[in-house]
Protein backbone atom coordinates (compact mmCIF):
# COMPACT_ATOMS: atom_id res chain seq x y z
CA UNK A 1 0.00 0.00 0.00
CA UNK A 2 1.10 3.78 -1.14
CA UNK A 3 0.14 6.62 1.32
CA UNK A 4 -2.81 8.88 -0.33
CA UNK A 5 -1.95 11.61 -2.53
CA UNK A 6 1.68 10.61 -2.82
CA UNK A 7 1.51 11.19 -6.89
CA UNK A 8 0.22 14.75 -7.85
CA UNK A 9 -0.47 15.95 -11.43
CA UNK A 10 -1.08 18.93 -13.19
CA UNK A 11 -1.90 18.71 -16.68
CA UNK A 12 -4.51 20.51 -18.80
CA UNK A 13 -8.09 17.95 -18.38
CA UNK A 14 -9.88 17.52 -22.09
CA UNK A 15 -12.64 15.17 -23.18
CA UNK A 16 -11.73 13.44 -26.33
CA UNK A 17 -13.83 13.12 -28.42
CA UNK A 18 -12.10 10.06 -30.87
CA UNK A 19 -13.15 9.00 -34.32
CA UNK A 20 -11.96 6.50 -37.05
CA UNK A 21 -11.59 8.38 -40.33
CA UNK A 22 -9.48 8.60 -43.81
CA UNK A 23 -6.77 10.47 -44.88
CA UNK A 24 -9.24 12.53 -46.91
CA UNK A 25 -10.71 13.66 -43.18
CA UNK A 26 -6.74 14.82 -42.23
CA UNK A 27 -6.23 16.72 -45.62
CA UNK A 28 -9.17 18.53 -45.10
CA UNK A 29 -7.74 20.06 -41.49
CA UNK A 30 -4.77 20.07 -42.98
CA UNK A 31 -3.87 17.71 -40.13
CA UNK A 32 -0.96 15.14 -39.87
CA UNK A 33 -1.66 11.29 -39.36
CA UNK A 34 0.55 11.31 -36.26
CA UNK A 35 0.95 15.02 -34.31
CA UNK A 36 -0.50 17.06 -31.16
CA UNK A 37 -1.80 20.36 -32.14
CA UNK A 38 -3.78 23.17 -30.70
CA UNK A 39 -6.86 23.92 -32.56
CA UNK A 40 -7.08 27.11 -34.92
CA UNK A 41 -10.04 29.08 -36.00
CA UNK A 42 -10.10 26.84 -38.76
CA UNK A 43 -10.23 23.42 -37.03
CA UNK A 44 -13.22 24.91 -34.55
CA UNK A 45 -16.21 23.27 -36.99
CA UNK A 46 -14.38 19.84 -36.58
CA UNK A 47 -15.49 19.11 -32.96
CA UNK A 48 -19.38 19.05 -33.75
CA UNK A 49 -18.79 17.86 -37.28
CA UNK A 50 -17.23 14.50 -35.33
CA UNK A 51 -20.22 14.49 -32.96
CA UNK A 52 -22.69 14.35 -35.26
CA UNK A 53 -21.75 12.67 -38.33
CA UNK A 54 -19.13 10.04 -37.06
CA UNK A 55 -21.53 7.10 -36.54
CA UNK A 56 -18.81 5.35 -34.15
CA UNK A 57 -18.08 8.39 -31.86
CA UNK A 58 -16.23 8.15 -28.87
CA UNK A 59 -15.77 10.02 -25.83
CA UNK A 60 -12.98 9.42 -23.35
CA UNK A 61 -11.90 11.23 -20.20
CA UNK A 62 -8.35 12.94 -22.00
CA UNK A 63 -5.74 15.14 -21.52
CA UNK A 64 -2.44 13.25 -21.30
CA UNK A 65 -1.49 14.28 -17.60
CA UNK A 66 -4.65 13.11 -16.42
CA UNK A 67 -4.44 9.80 -18.25
CA UNK A 68 -0.99 8.91 -16.71
CA UNK A 69 -1.89 9.55 -13.69
CA UNK A 70 -5.46 7.41 -14.61
CA UNK A 71 -3.30 4.65 -15.10
CA UNK A 72 -0.67 5.15 -12.40
CA UNK A 73 -3.72 5.35 -9.94
CA UNK A 74 -5.31 1.75 -11.57
CA UNK A 75 -2.25 -0.04 -11.00
CA UNK A 76 -1.55 1.47 -7.11
CA UNK A 77 -5.36 0.32 -6.19
CA UNK A 78 -4.84 2.57 -3.31
CA UNK A 79 -7.71 4.89 -3.13
CA UNK A 80 -6.85 8.84 -3.49
CA UNK A 81 -3.12 7.49 -3.85
CA UNK A 82 -2.73 10.56 -6.65
CA UNK A 83 -3.99 13.78 -7.15
CA UNK A 84 -5.01 16.09 -9.99
CA UNK A 85 -4.78 20.00 -10.75
CA UNK A 86 -6.38 21.12 -13.73
CA UNK A 87 -8.82 23.66 -15.05
CA UNK A 88 -12.82 22.89 -16.32
CA UNK A 89 -16.18 24.21 -16.61
CA UNK A 90 -19.58 23.10 -14.59
CA UNK A 91 -21.12 21.58 -17.69
CA UNK A 92 -21.45 18.37 -19.12
CA UNK A 93 -18.26 17.44 -20.33
CA UNK A 94 -17.19 18.60 -16.82
CA UNK A 95 -19.25 16.59 -15.45
CA UNK A 96 -18.06 13.52 -17.72
CA UNK A 97 -14.48 14.22 -16.77
CA UNK A 98 -15.62 14.49 -13.16
CA UNK A 99 -16.82 11.33 -12.62
CA UNK A 100 -14.71 9.09 -15.18
CA UNK A 101 -11.74 10.16 -13.01
CA UNK A 102 -13.31 9.87 -9.27
CA UNK A 103 -14.48 6.41 -10.79
CA UNK A 104 -10.70 5.63 -11.46
CA UNK A 105 -10.17 6.85 -7.61
CA UNK A 106 -8.21 10.23 -8.67
CA UNK A 107 -8.38 13.08 -6.32
CA UNK A 108 -9.40 15.73 -8.49
CA UNK A 109 -8.66 19.02 -7.09
CA UNK A 110 -9.97 20.97 -10.18
CA UNK A 111 -10.12 24.79 -10.95
CA UNK A 112 -13.67 26.03 -11.77
CA UNK A 113 -13.79 28.84 -15.05
CA UNK A 114 -17.31 30.19 -16.52
CA UNK A 115 -15.30 32.26 -19.02
CA UNK A 116 -15.07 29.09 -21.10
CA UNK A 117 -16.87 25.53 -21.16
CA UNK A 118 -14.76 22.47 -20.72
CA UNK A 119 -11.60 21.26 -22.88
CA UNK A 120 -12.24 18.97 -26.00
CA UNK A 121 -9.51 16.83 -27.87
CA UNK A 122 -10.42 15.78 -31.29
CA UNK A 123 -8.63 12.53 -31.76
CA UNK A 124 -8.79 11.44 -35.39
CA UNK A 125 -7.07 7.97 -36.20
CA UNK A 126 -6.02 6.88 -39.29
CA UNK A 127 -4.86 3.27 -39.48
CA UNK A 128 -3.20 2.81 -36.20
CA UNK A 129 -2.00 6.36 -36.45
CA UNK A 130 -4.10 9.34 -33.84
CA UNK A 131 -3.59 13.07 -34.72
CA UNK A 132 -4.44 15.37 -32.02
CA UNK A 133 -6.43 18.55 -32.05
CA UNK A 134 -7.03 20.08 -28.39
CA UNK A 135 -9.09 22.59 -28.27
CA UNK A 136 -8.21 23.64 -24.46
CA UNK A 137 -11.39 26.11 -23.50
CA UNK A 138 -11.28 26.14 -19.84
CA UNK A 139 -8.26 24.19 -19.45
CA UNK A 140 -6.35 27.51 -20.93
CA UNK A 141 -7.91 29.06 -17.99
CA UNK A 142 -5.91 27.54 -14.97
CA UNK A 143 -4.66 30.64 -12.92
CA UNK A 144 -1.98 30.48 -10.12
CA UNK A 145 -4.54 31.45 -7.51
CA UNK A 146 -5.80 27.87 -7.35
CA UNK A 147 -2.57 27.33 -5.43
CA UNK A 148 -3.31 29.51 -2.62
CA UNK A 149 -6.21 27.81 -1.08
CA UNK A 150 -4.58 26.05 1.19
CA UNK A 151 -7.28 22.74 0.30
CA UNK A 152 -4.52 22.80 -2.92
CA UNK A 153 -1.65 23.53 -1.57
CA UNK A 154 -1.97 20.61 1.12
CA UNK A 155 -1.60 18.28 -2.06
CA UNK A 156 1.48 20.23 -3.27
CA UNK A 157 2.47 19.64 0.38
CA UNK A 158 1.07 15.78 1.08
CA UNK A 159 2.85 14.64 -2.16
CA UNK A 160 6.09 12.91 -2.89
CA UNK A 161 6.37 12.86 -6.42
CA UNK A 162 4.96 15.55 -9.09
CA UNK A 163 4.36 14.84 -12.64
CA UNK A 164 3.75 17.47 -14.99
CA UNK A 165 2.85 17.79 -18.48
CA UNK A 166 4.20 19.41 -21.10
CA UNK A 167 1.13 20.89 -22.34
CA UNK A 168 0.54 23.59 -19.10
CA UNK A 169 3.53 25.64 -20.50
CA UNK A 170 0.75 27.19 -22.80
CA UNK A 171 -1.25 28.32 -20.14
CA UNK A 172 0.30 28.79 -16.54
CA UNK A 173 4.00 28.16 -16.50
CA UNK A 174 4.43 30.07 -13.28
CA UNK A 175 2.37 28.39 -11.31
CA UNK A 176 4.56 24.89 -12.70
CA UNK A 177 7.36 26.96 -11.66
CA UNK A 178 5.99 27.78 -8.17
CA UNK A 179 5.20 24.25 -7.71
CA UNK A 180 8.48 22.63 -8.91
CA UNK A 181 10.36 25.31 -7.17
CA UNK A 182 8.91 24.19 -3.51
CA UNK A 183 9.38 20.37 -4.36
CA UNK A 184 13.04 20.91 -5.30
CA UNK A 185 13.55 22.56 -1.88
CA UNK A 186 11.47 20.05 0.04
CA UNK A 187 13.75 17.24 -2.76
CA UNK A 188 10.22 15.84 -3.84
CA UNK A 189 10.72 14.31 -7.05
CA UNK A 190 9.78 16.41 -10.04
CA UNK A 191 8.77 14.83 -13.60
CA UNK A 192 8.08 16.76 -16.23
CA UNK A 193 6.95 15.23 -19.96
CA UNK A 194 8.04 17.34 -23.46
CA UNK A 195 4.16 16.50 -24.58
CA UNK A 196 4.31 17.61 -28.59
CA UNK A 197 7.10 18.87 -30.58
CA UNK A 198 5.97 22.44 -31.02
CA UNK A 199 5.68 23.14 -27.51
CA UNK A 200 9.62 22.46 -27.46
CA UNK A 201 10.02 25.17 -30.62
CA UNK A 202 6.84 27.78 -29.86
CA UNK A 203 6.89 27.42 -25.76
CA UNK A 204 11.10 26.92 -25.78
CA UNK A 205 11.72 29.59 -23.31
CA UNK A 206 8.74 28.12 -20.43
CA UNK A 207 9.88 24.61 -21.19
CA UNK A 208 13.54 26.10 -20.36
CA UNK A 209 12.66 27.54 -17.12
CA UNK A 210 11.35 24.47 -15.67
CA UNK A 211 13.96 21.93 -16.73
CA UNK A 212 16.41 22.68 -14.30
CA UNK A 213 13.67 21.42 -11.84
CA UNK A 214 12.77 18.04 -13.48
CA UNK A 215 14.59 14.93 -11.97
CA UNK A 216 13.29 13.28 -14.92
CA UNK A 217 12.66 14.01 -18.30
CA UNK A 218 9.98 12.05 -20.81
CA UNK A 219 9.75 12.57 -24.45
CA UNK A 220 9.52 10.28 -27.73
CA UNK A 221 11.61 10.55 -30.76
CA UNK A 222 9.54 13.29 -32.86
CA UNK A 223 9.95 16.04 -29.38
CA UNK A 224 13.51 14.84 -28.94
CA UNK A 225 14.85 15.71 -32.28
CA UNK A 226 12.20 18.77 -32.19
CA UNK A 227 14.08 19.82 -28.63
CA UNK A 228 17.32 19.19 -30.10
CA UNK A 229 16.59 21.56 -33.26
CA UNK A 230 15.50 24.24 -31.06
CA UNK A 231 17.89 24.23 -28.62
CA UNK A 232 20.70 24.18 -31.43
CA UNK A 233 22.08 21.06 -29.85
CA UNK A 234 24.33 20.24 -32.86
CA UNK A 235 23.12 16.43 -33.20
CA UNK A 236 20.55 14.45 -34.82
CA UNK A 237 21.52 11.50 -32.76
CA UNK A 238 19.30 10.75 -30.10
CA UNK A 239 21.57 8.45 -27.63
CA UNK A 240 23.42 12.05 -27.69
CA UNK A 241 20.25 13.87 -27.33
CA UNK A 242 19.42 12.07 -24.65
CA UNK A 243 22.82 12.45 -22.72
CA UNK A 244 22.79 16.77 -23.28
CA UNK A 245 19.23 16.65 -21.81
CA UNK A 246 20.33 14.42 -18.56
CA UNK A 247 23.43 16.87 -18.03
CA UNK A 248 21.17 20.12 -18.96
CA UNK A 249 21.61 22.62 -15.65
CA UNK A 250 19.75 20.75 -12.54
CA UNK A 251 18.55 23.09 -9.45
CA UNK A 252 18.34 20.02 -7.10
CA UNK A 253 21.74 18.70 -6.87
CA UNK A 254 21.28 15.89 -4.54
CA UNK A 255 20.24 13.68 -7.51
CA UNK A 256 20.93 13.27 -11.70
CA UNK A 257 18.39 13.49 -13.98
CA UNK A 258 17.20 10.93 -15.69
CA UNK A 259 15.86 10.94 -19.91
CA UNK A 260 13.43 8.79 -20.58
CA UNK A 261 13.08 8.48 -25.01
CA UNK A 262 10.30 6.77 -26.60
CA UNK A 263 10.85 5.35 -29.87
CA UNK A 264 7.77 3.62 -31.21
CA UNK A 265 8.06 0.15 -31.88
CA UNK A 266 12.01 1.06 -31.60
CA UNK A 267 13.92 0.69 -28.07
CA UNK A 268 13.27 3.49 -25.56
CA UNK A 269 16.58 5.22 -24.70
CA UNK A 270 17.21 5.86 -20.87
CA UNK A 271 19.69 7.69 -19.77
CA UNK A 272 20.23 7.50 -15.37
CA UNK A 273 23.26 8.45 -13.48
CA UNK A 274 25.48 9.53 -16.75
CA UNK A 275 25.05 6.44 -18.32
CA UNK A 276 22.89 5.27 -21.65
CA UNK A 277 20.46 2.36 -21.94
CA UNK A 278 18.23 1.05 -24.75
CA UNK A 279 15.09 -0.71 -23.46
CA UNK A 280 13.08 -2.92 -26.10
CA UNK A 281 9.38 -2.80 -26.34
CA UNK A 282 7.38 -5.37 -26.11
CA UNK A 283 6.77 -6.97 -29.90
CA UNK A 284 3.00 -6.17 -30.91
CA UNK A 285 1.27 -7.28 -33.68
CA UNK A 286 -0.02 -4.81 -36.29
CA UNK A 287 -3.29 -6.81 -36.38
CA UNK A 288 -3.36 -6.07 -32.32
CA UNK A 289 -3.59 -2.72 -32.35
CA UNK A 290 -6.35 -0.79 -32.26
CA UNK A 291 -4.98 2.86 -32.35
CA UNK A 292 -1.86 4.52 -30.64
CA UNK A 293 -3.75 7.29 -28.41
CA UNK A 294 -2.98 7.11 -24.79
CA UNK A 295 -0.19 4.74 -25.53
CA UNK A 296 2.24 7.32 -24.60
CA UNK A 297 0.58 8.21 -21.34
CA UNK A 298 0.00 4.68 -20.75
CA UNK A 299 4.07 3.85 -20.53
CA UNK A 300 4.24 7.32 -18.21
CA UNK A 301 1.44 5.95 -15.84
CA UNK A 302 2.86 2.43 -15.73
CA UNK A 303 6.37 3.96 -15.13
CA UNK A 304 4.66 6.27 -12.18
CA UNK A 305 3.06 3.38 -10.40
CA UNK A 306 6.22 1.28 -10.12
CA UNK A 307 8.79 4.11 -8.93
CA UNK A 308 6.48 6.08 -6.43
CA UNK A 309 6.52 2.11 -4.82
CA UNK A 310 10.67 2.51 -4.79
CA UNK A 311 11.40 0.23 -7.37
CA UNK A 312 14.48 0.00 -9.51
CA UNK A 313 14.35 1.78 -13.13
CA UNK A 314 14.15 -1.42 -14.82
CA UNK A 315 10.65 -2.51 -12.95
CA UNK A 316 9.50 1.05 -13.73
CA UNK A 317 10.48 0.60 -17.75
CA UNK A 318 9.01 -3.13 -17.61
CA UNK A 319 5.44 -1.81 -16.31
CA UNK A 320 5.59 1.04 -18.36
CA UNK A 321 6.39 -1.00 -21.82
CA UNK A 322 3.39 -3.20 -20.27
CA UNK A 323 0.71 -0.91 -19.77
CA UNK A 324 1.24 0.86 -23.18
CA UNK A 325 1.35 -2.72 -24.91
CA UNK A 326 -2.60 -3.08 -23.24
CA UNK A 327 -3.47 0.30 -24.07
CA UNK A 328 -2.12 0.05 -27.68
CA UNK A 329 -5.01 -2.78 -28.11
CA UNK A 330 -7.90 -0.51 -26.69
CA UNK A 331 -9.34 2.55 -28.05
CA UNK A 332 -7.81 5.64 -26.46
CA UNK A 333 -6.31 5.83 -22.96
CA UNK A 334 -8.89 3.07 -21.66
CA UNK A 335 -8.26 -0.23 -19.30
CA UNK A 336 -9.75 -3.13 -18.15
CA UNK A 337 -11.22 -3.46 -14.61
CA UNK A 338 -8.38 -5.42 -13.51
CA UNK A 339 -4.31 -3.96 -13.65
CA UNK A 340 -2.06 -6.48 -15.10
CA UNK A 341 -0.83 -9.15 -12.10
CA UNK A 342 3.03 -8.80 -12.64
Amino acid sequence: MVQTGILLGYGNPLLDISVQASKDYLDKYDLKADNAILAEDKHKPMYKEMADTFPDVEYIPGGATLNSIRVAQWLLKTPKATSFFGCIARDEFGDILTKAANAAGVDVKFQYTKKEPTGTCAVVCTDKNRSLVANLAAANCFTEEHLDDPSNWAAVETSKFIYFGGYPLTVCPDAMVRIAKYAAEQNKVVLMNTSAPFLCTFFKDAMLRMLPYADYFFGNESEADEFAKANDLGTTDRKEIAMKMANWEKVNSSRSRTVVITQGADPALVVADGQLKEYPVIPIKESEIVDSNGAGDAFVGGFLAQLVQGQSLDECMKSGHRVANIILQRPGCTFPEQPPSS
